[in-house]
């Protein structure tokens, strides 16, 4: 009864979501979420054992010190994910038949803070994939390697400090759009190279210069892409009020694939982003506007592309189900292969379910225009569901269709045919607890004239059941 009774707190149990959100005396307590970057947690607090609530809590503050060295400890952290997915008509019917798989995801993190100066952090990854038609994509297995594994030193201090960070690492900036940890997909994204953080006031500032690794099916075999260098300046300003964002991002790859041949590009980016949070508390509008302009040479052309991007949403927080309706409008910049001039807008390094449920499939933020609209309820217990609509065109006739990574998926081939296809997505997400969230994700993408024209053009089917525990 024991064990029983154990493997109840350790998957079921944890802290209530009073005890979390007061400490003694209702004072507010440590912040106690799981980043998406596991490397951005503080659990320094649980120095003082009278804090401990959870089961884990042992683990997240182990000294490595006696007495007052109270800066010397280990933090353990991991994740457990299980995902399956199925696949009808991918590519809207290249591949025309239904591609069922399981998917498994493993990391295990080790955060030695050494003094209040230096940090290291080693995270492991394991992804495994079975019974995929064709056999898995990078994207979906490594049998095991570094996800990070990188040294830290900089400056203590709350208004000023400065932090130097080498090695193998993630990036994540703004909502994803452009720089992202990849987290929809089965493994993810990892660069190595070093990046200086910054904050003086109430600007935090990143300076980076990084090659992404090569995903390869082995154990320790991830190697820095050597054909593509990456490196920017990103700036942001948060506030409760509206925060600002701005950027220079620049990408050197020798060889790059648009609709109009493949090339040495060299493409510089720069941009800005306005935004403000979701509220939670009282009705309120929220937003998140990015607009930025691409510039450099693909081979012996020039590069002038752009993109707008829009999320408007308005909470209720009030009301029973806490609804929030919202609506995504973007366009991005597509090529004409008749001039001197790349126009096709590269999406950099995005956010793997830029679309919603679809994840690893679809269309990308490459030359098009898009509205979707979305509304998102709370029914309590942590059910929260997710229905949207996507409706998706090309900015460009001349141009075709890409991929979520930028990969091109279907030619233009003389199509004067704008409209691409839309698709209905919903998902349905039970927080069970601090640890374990169980989901399903339902969507399909109904072909457009632009797909008819091209061929094949058959509706894409997409569902998922996912389930993952994090510690």
């Amino acid at each position: 009864m024991r064990i029983f009774a154990l493997l109840a707190v350790i998957f079921f149990g944890g802290a209530t979501a009073a005890q979390v959100q007061t400490g003694q005396g209702g004072h507010p307590a440590p912040e106690r979420s799981y980043k998406l970057g596991r490397e951005e947690e503080d659990w320094s607090f649980l120095r003082d054992p009278s804090l401990r609530q959870d089961f884990w809590d042992p683990i997240k503050y182990i000294p490595l010190r006696r007495r007052r060295a109270t800066d010397y400890f280990l933090t353990i952290s991991g994740e457990a994910r299980e995902r399956w997915e199925q696949t009808g008509n991918n590519n809207w019917g290249e591949q025309p038949f239904w591609n069922s798989f399981f998917l498994q995801r493993y990391m295990l993190g080790f955060d030695f803070h050494l003094g209040r100066n230096f940090r290291t952090y080693v995270e492991f990854k394991t992804g495994i994939e079975s019974f995929r038609i064709g056999g898995p994509r990078p994207i979906d297995e490594k049998r095991l390697d570094f996800q990070k594994a990188f040294f830290e030193v900089g400056s203590a201090g709350d208004r000023k400090w400065i932090k130097f960070r080498a090695g193998v690492q993630g990036l994540r900036y703004g909502a994803g759009r452009l720089i992202d940890v990849r987290e929809g997909p089965n493994v993810r994204l990892s660069f190595a190279g070093f990046k200086v953080m910054t904050k003086i006031g109430p600007w935090f500032t990143d300076g980076f210069a990084v090659r992404p690794r090569e995903d390869n099916f082995g154990f320790f075999d991830d190697q820095p892409n050597p054909q593509v260098e990456f490196w920017g300046i990103y700036s942001t300003r948060p506030s409760k009020r509206f925060s600002v964002d701005a950027y220079y991002l620049g990408l050197d790859r020798k060889q790059a694939t648009f609709q109009r041949g493949t090339a040495h590009e060299v493409r510089q980016s720069i941009g800005g982003r306005l935004w403000r949070p979701i509220a939670t508390e009282r009705p309120r509008l929220d937003f998140d506007y990015e607009s930025l302009f691409q510039f450099g040479t693909f081979g012996s052309a020039n590069i002038r592309a752009w993109t707008v991007a829009s999320d408007t949403g308005y909470s209720v927080p009030t009301w029973q189900l806490k609804p929030r309706f919202e609506l995504k409008a973007d366009v991005s910049s597509g090529d004409d292969p008749k001039t001197n001039t790349l126009g096709t807008f590269n999406a950099l390094f995005p956010i793997g379910n830029y679309f919603g449920v679809f994840v690893g499939t679809g269309p990308g933020p490459v030359n098009f225009m898009d509205l979707h609209p979305r509304v998102s309820t709370n029914w309590g217990h942590g059910v929260k569901v997710t229905t949207d609509w996507l409706f998706y065109w090309r900015e460009s006739l001349s141009d075709g269709v890409y991929s979520v990574p930028g990969n091109l998926i279907r030619a233009a081939d003389e199509s004067t045919a704008r409209f691409v296809g839309h698709g209905p997505g919903v998902d349905v997400r039970w927080q069970a607890n601090a640890h374990l969230w169980f989901q399903g994700d339902y969507g399909i993408f109904y072909a457009g004239p632009f797909l008819k024209e091209t061929q094949p053009g058959r509706n894409l089917n997409y569902w998922a059941l996912w389930a993952d525990y994090k510690f």
